[in-house]
């Protein structure tokens, strides 16, 4: 089958000013017609993307440091992912797995109960969206486990329906004038070496969290415990070494189902197939979606074999869940994942990326810390000689590298965190282009 992928000049180029007139034409069609609920990052309107770089209706060429929010993790229109794709639309596009199963579902499941930790047996439910696993995924501990109360923790994001709005911590624009929410969802302090008092270990954190959940609720209340390992909208944070080993024993040892939300940190995005992986932890059930199926829609809940069949049959699944495109989708991109090495590509993006950013934090006051791993990386701002966040001038830092054509994002529960998701098929110079804009940014606002 002829692959028609596009094929992009892996360069940055300016025609015109950002939002280019074609832009602007796109944003005032919108407005009458797009919910004002609905916001955007970037002020441009996308034609055509690949590897490192999005070319916008006006011809210019952004260097991409987002991925849609990690999901082009082995870079807009793959050629594998395009080619699995063309062929599966052409042969079917929908039965409905519940109806007419397909081989495609199978083969999914099969690639998850092999990547995802530990080597028990394991058993997978495919859905449409990231919030769709969460929610499954708490269904399925309650399920099995008989109980009702959920542990989440500090500056989590778990997603936008309602449950996993109770889920998520951040109120702005997440949760605010959306409530009630459900119900016997409980909240526990994270590990966040950059604002915990000094010296404090990950054992020692999870102690805390482990006191507060077992005084508010009780242990033998609790269904499952849910986190990202490394946790995304909140800011990036990475947990001291020894919190998620301590959090999963204390599940283990109390019957709680340690659900690992590996929406955003999973497949190859850190360095490792997932963030548990760099701990040593394997979790009862992990949740995934993004990254998984090269930019279409598909995620899942994986686990123990014995807690995914706990439910009863039809408890489970959705009209579109593992849409057999998707599933083409992710078989494809699975497979550049594990033979173009994107794994060792994510670490090697974090050697090179941690270095910039690190002579960028010496000269600049306003960075209080670089952290993350692989190809998931943050820069916490603050004001000078404090750890008080600057929302403002992050802000004005990422605004002014969009108008540069760079891509990036911010998090945060305080608005203060510059994150970085690059496809993990950019070029050294690409990624390195696009941080010296950002240092530029950072110098001219100084």
């Amino acid at each position: 089958m002829t692959i028609t992928a596009p094929s992009i000049a892996q360069r940055r180029e300016l025609r015109t000013a950002i939002p280019g007139p074609r832009s602007q034409a796109l944003a005032e069609r919108r407005s009458a017609v797009v919910a004002a609920g609905v916001s955007s990052t970037m002020p441009v309107y996308a034609a055509r993307a690949a590897g490192g770089i999005i070319e916008d209706v006006d011809g210019n060429t952004l260097i991409d440091l987002g991925s849609g929010i990690a999901v082009t993790t082995v870079g807009s229109s793959d050629p594998r992912v395009v080619a699995n794709v063309q062929q599966q639309v052409a042969e079917i596009t929908h039965t409905c797995f519940m109806i007419s199963p397909y081989e495609g579902y199978v083969a999914v499941a099969e690639k998850l109960a092999k990547l995802t930790p530990g080597d028990h047996a394991k058993k997978s439910a495919l859905f449409n969206s990231g919030a769709e696993a969460v929610e499954n995924a708490v269904k399925i501990a309650r399920y099995a486990t008989g109980r009702q109360a959920v542990v989440a923790v500090d500056h989590a994001y778990h997603g936008r329906t309602n449950l996993t709005m109770a889920l998520t911590a951040k109120a702005m624009p997440y949760k605010k004038g959306f409530g009630p929410f459900a119900s016997d969802v409980y909240r526990v302090p994270t590990s966040y070496p950059f604002r915990d008092p000094e010296g404090m270990t990950g054992e020692e954190a999870a102690q805390r969290a482990i006191t507060m959940a077992e005084k508010a609720v009780g242990a033998d209340q609790i269904a499952a415990f849910i986190m990202e390992p490394i946790q995304g909208e909140g800011g990036f944070i990475v947990p001291a070494p020894g919190f998620l080993a301590a959090m999963a024993k204390w599940c283990t040892d109390n019957g709680i189902v340690f659900i690992a939300d590996e929406v955003q940190s999973g497949f190859a995005r850190t360095g490792e197939w997932f963030a548990v992986d760099h701990e040593g932890v394997i979790p009862d059930l992990v949740t995934t979606a993004k990254g998984i199926a090269g930019g279409l829609p598909l995620s899942a809940v994986t686990g123990r074999a014995e807690l995914m069949d706990s439910v009863h049959p039809g408890g489970l699944g959705g009209t579109y869940g593992g849409n057999p495109v998707a599933c083409a989708a992710a078989l494809g991109a699975i497979e550049t994942m594990e033979k173009d090495g994107l794994l060792d590509r994510a670490k090697h993006i974090e050697e090179i990326a941690t270095a910039a950013l690190r002579d960028l934090a010496a000269k600049t006051p306003a960075i209080g810390e670089i952290r993350g791993r692989g190809g998931m990386l943050a820069i916490e701002i603050v004001k000078p000689g404090t750890k008080d966040p600057d929302a403002a001038l992050t802000a004005a830092v990422a605004k002014r590298c969009h108008e540069q054509g760079v891509v990036i994002l911010t998090c945060g529960t305080f608005g203060n965190v510059i994150r970085l998701l690059p496809p993990l098929v950019i070029s050294d110079e690409l990624l390195l282009e696009g941080l010296g804009v950002l240092a530029d940014a950072f110098a001219e606002q100084a």
